[in-house]
């Protein structure tokens, strides 16, 4: 039975981090379900979300395998799928979590930090020229203008929108209308179960036993890239990328703060 793990954030990678990407994760689910003989693919889904045009990437990559190759799809919950990890769950046909899992967390959110009256008593100046009124909004070092927030927040309803749409359509029947259900909220596996977030408690050997027999044989199919490549990878300049890994590390650890994690 292959068996694809997908851990991390997602889209925010790095070379002491692990990440979930539509690049790092196609070669792994092409080969779990081009393995001879196997009647299903089991997903181990544990992360707090990101990027969710990966999270749709990976997530329709899922199903149009699972169409192509006419094989069933299990997803099992760790400790967490929430926002873009649910999408990613939502592919299964099947989502099977811990009792005491994290899952949910539909919705759209961004983060940022605003640096004007920082810059201001240092006594720095700003030079910033672009072309196109829009080109700049939302800088960092400028004041925020409530225009601007109004475009972003335009921008998440439209995403907000296609991830509820995605799934009512994966869920079904399944969903309750629980006045929470999509904003942003997010339950225990055993609350998730009563909402129809998942479709049973339980874990990976014991469901997979249950429903193939005792003697299945579970085979990890997740690609394993070592730290030097990764490290070798990187074209920035060395001052550049530690200070983007450092914020990209601090984004990462705040999606996972959200949850206790």
């Amino acid at each position: 039975m292959p068996v694809v793990r997908l851990h991390g954030a997602i889209g925010m990678g790095g070379p002491l981090r692990q990440s979930v990407t539509m690049a790092g994760v196609a070669a792994a689910l092409d080969k779990a379900f081009s393995m001879p003989g196997a009647k299903e693919v089991a997903l181990i889904v544990n992360s707090p979300g990101g990027s969710p045009v990966q999270s749709h990437l990976i997530h329709q990559r899922i199903r149009a395998l699972s169409r192509e190759k006419e094989i069933g799809v299990a997803a099992f919950v760790e400790d967490v799928a929430a926002s873009g990890g649910y999408m990613i769950a939502c592919a299964a046909d099947e989502i099977v979590a811990d009792p005491s899992s994290i899952v949910g967390s539909i919705g759209v959110v961004s983060a940022g930090f605003g640096f004007d009256r920082a810059i201001e008593r240092l006594g720095i100046e700003r030079r910033l020229y672009a072309s196109g009124r829009n080109k700049a909004i939302l800088d960092p070092f400028q004041p925020e203008k409530a225009e601007d927030v109004e475009r972003l927040k335009e921008l998440q309803r439209e995403v907000h929108e296609h991830f509820i749409a995605l799934v009512k359509e994966r869920r079904g029947a399944a969903l309750s209308d629980h006045p929470d259900m999509f904003t942003g909220a997010f339950w225990s596996g055993a609350a998730a179960l009563g909402l129809g977030l998942v479709d049973r408690l339980g874990d990976l050997r014991t469901t997979m036993r249950e429903r193939w027999g005792d003697k299945v044989e579970l085979k990890s199919v997740t690609p394993k890239t070592s730290l030097l490549k990764r490290l070798s990878g990187r074209s920035e300049g060395v001052g550049v990328g530690l200070a983007e890994e450092a914020i990209a590390a601090l984004e990462a650890r705040a999606l996972w703060g959200r949850f206790g994690l």
